[in-house]
C-alpha cells in the first residue's frame, strides 16, 4: 500500500465510529484516533446521560401523580447515587464502541490527531508526538464543543460537560441560554428539586422551532417552577462570594445562585488540527465548509457531523456516516437527504417535531391548513397535574400533504417517529383521516383532527 490506511478518522463519536465501522465492512483498512473517551459527545457527555437525568428528574412528579390512583410512597432522591449509576452505564456504552471497533478491525490510537499534510496524520499525547500515520483518505469528524462567553469569572461557571458531574447539587443554579439544551437542563435541575433561573435576551425560548411549540415548553417550565426571564439582560460577570456565586447582569442588577450553566450554543471542535494550514476552508466560526459528498477544499479531506455545523443531531451524523462510506467505498454514490429530520427536545413534558414549521410553510406555499389540539392527557385526570398537551398539522392546501407536524406532551419523541414516515413519504391529510385511531392514546389525535384553524397570517418567525 502507497499508505498505511485507506481511511483514517479523527473523532470517535457515533459518526465517526459508524464511519470506521462501514469503511472496514466494504474492505478499506481504517484507522482512527480519539483523545478523549469512544463514544462521543452523544454517549458520554450528551444525549445518553442527559436522557437518563431526565428520567430521573421525573420521578418526583411521578410520585405525586401516583397518589391520585391510590398509591402512597416515602420517597426520597439521592444525587451520588444518580451520578455512580450514570458512570456504570456510559462506562458499558463506551466499552461497546470499543468492542465494535476491535470486531471490525479498525485501528484505534488513543491519542489527538493534527494533519501535517494532507495525507499524514501526526498523534499526540501530552503535545508530544507518539506517532504518525499516512492514509489515502481522512475524515474529520471531532463534533463540537460548548460555547463560553468571554467574561470576567467565566472560570466559576460550568456547560453541559461539567453538569453529569457535580459533586452536590446545587440549591440555586443559574441557566444562560433557551435553546434545547439549556430548557431540558432546566427541566432536569427543576426537577431534582433545584431552584432554577433561566436567563434569554430574546422573546422565546427555542428559537427555530414552531411557535406554539415554544409558548407550549415556556409555559410548562414556568408552571412548573422556573423562573423564566426572557428579554433579559445577560451575564456580564460572576465573583465567588461567601462560598456561593455573585452573577452582575448587564444591567447592573446581581443575583447570588450556587452554580451558573451556560448553554449557548455549541462550537464546532476544528481548532488545532493544522486545517488552516493544508488551506481547509473554515467558516468565521470554525465549521468546516464541504460538498454534498462531505468533501472539504482538499480533495482527500472529508468531514461530518457537529464540526460541520450542519444538523447538529447524532442520528444525522449517522446516516452522513452511511451515506460518506457508501459513495467512497462501496461505489454506491449516496447523497444525504436533510429534508423532514424529526427531532425530540427532552423537556418536560417533551418536544417531537418533524417538517416545516407553521411559518416556514406560509413562506413556502400559497396557502396552507392548521390543524391544532390542546387537552389535558388521560393519565393526568387522576394524577392532578394541570400538564397540557399541544398537537399541530400543518398541511399545504393545494396538495393536501402534511408538511409538518408538532407535539409537546408526554411520550411525544415515541410518537412523532412514526408520524415522521408518514410525512417523509408524503402523506396526505386525507390519509391521516383514514388511519384509524387507536383509543384511548394521545397520539389517535394525529388522526382525529378534522377542522381547520381560522386562516391567519404567520406568527412570529424568529
Amino acid at each position: 500500500m502507497r499508505y498505511n490506511y485507506d481511511l483514517f478518522v479523527i473523532g470517535a463519536g457515533s459518526g465517526g465510529v459508524r464511519a470506521a465501522r462501514m469503511a472496514s465492512t466494504y474492505g478499506a483498512k481504517v484507522g482512527i484516533a480519539e483523545d478523549s473517551r469512544v463514544g462521543g459527545t452523544c454517549v458520554i457527555r450528551g444525549c445518553v446521560p442527559k436522557k437518563l437525568f431526565v428520567y430521573a428528574s421525573q420521578f418526583g412528579e411521578e410520585f405525586d401523580w401516583a397518589e391520585g390512583y391510590g398509591w402512597t410512597s416515602d420517597s426520597s432522591f439521592d444525587w451520588p447515587t444518580l451520578i455512580a449509576n450514570k458512570d456504570k452505564e456510559i462506562d458499558r456504552l463506551n466499552g461497546l464502541y470499543l468492542l465494535t471497533l476491535r470486531n471490525n478491525n479498525v485501528d484505534l490510537y488513543e491519542a489527538r490527531a493534527r494533519l501535517a499534510d494532507a495525507h499524514t496524520v501526526v498523534l499526540e499525547k501530552d503535545g508530544e508526538e507518539v506517532d504518525r500515520v499516512t492514509a489515502e483518505k481522512i475524515l474529520i469528524a471531532t463534533g463540537g464543543w460548548p460555547h463560553m462567553p468571554d467574561i470576567p469569572g467565566i472560570e466559576h461557571a460550568i456547560c453541559s460537560n461539567e453538569a453529569f458531574h457535580l459533586e452536590e447539587l446545587p440549591k440555586h443554579m443559574i441557566i444562560a441560554g433557551a435553546g434545547y439544551i439549556a430548557v431540558e437542563f432546566a427541566g432536569i435541575f427543576n426537577g431534582l428539586g433545584v431552584e432554577v433561573c433561566q436567563l434569554y435576551r430574546s422573546t422565546q425560548i427555542l428559537r427555530g422551532f414552531d411557535w406554539d411549540i415554544r409558548n407550549a415548553v415556556a409555559n410548562e417550565l414556568v408552571s412548573k417552577g422556573v423562573d423564566l426571564r426572557l428579554n433579559s439582560p445577560i451575564i456580564a460577570s460572576i465573583d465567588k462570594q461567601d462560598g456561593r456565586l455573585l452573577v452582575t447582569l448587564t444591567e447592573g442588577t446581581t443575583v447570588v445562585t450556587d452554580a451558573v450553566m451556560f448553554a449557548v450554543g455549541r462550537d464546532p471542535k476544528s481548532q488545532g488540527m493544522g486545517l488552516e494550514d493544508l488551506g481547509v476552508e473554515t467558516t468565521d466560526i470554525g465549521a468546516i465548509v464541504i460538498d454534498d459528498e462531505f468533501r472539504t477544499s482538499v480533495p482527500n479531506i472529508f468531514a461530518l457531523g457537529d464540526v460541520t455545523h450542519r444538523y447538529q443531531l447524532t442520528p444525522v451524523a449517522i446516516a452522513e456516516a452511511m451515506a460518506f462510506t457508501a459513495t467512497q467505498f462501496n461505489d454506491t454514490p449516496t447523497t444525504m437527504d436533510y429534508a423532514d429530520i424529526p427531532t425530540a427536545v427532552f423537556t418536560q413534558p417533551p418536544v417531537g417535531t418533524v417538517g416545516l414549521t407553521e411559518a416556514e410553510a406560509r413562506e413556502k406555499y400559497d396557502k396552507v391548513d392548521i390543524y391544532k389540539t390542546n387537552f389535558r392527557p388521560m393519565k393526568h385526570t387522576l394524577g392532578g397535574s394541570d400538564e397540557r398537551t399541544m398537537m399541530k398539522l400543518v398541511v399545504d392546501k393545494a396538495t393536501d400533504r402534511v408538511v409538518g407536524a408538532h407535539m409537546v406532551g408526554l411520550d411525544a419523541g415515541e410518537i412523532i417517529q412514526g408520524v415522521a414516515i408518514a410525512i417523509k413519504a408524503g402523506a396526505t391529510k386525507a390519509q391521516f383521516d383514514a388511519t384509524v385511531a387507536i383509543h384511548p392514546t394521545a397520539a389517535e389525535e394525529f388522526v382525529t383532527m378534522r377542522d381547520p384553524e381560522p386562516d391567519l397570517p404567520s406568527q412570529v418567525t424568529e
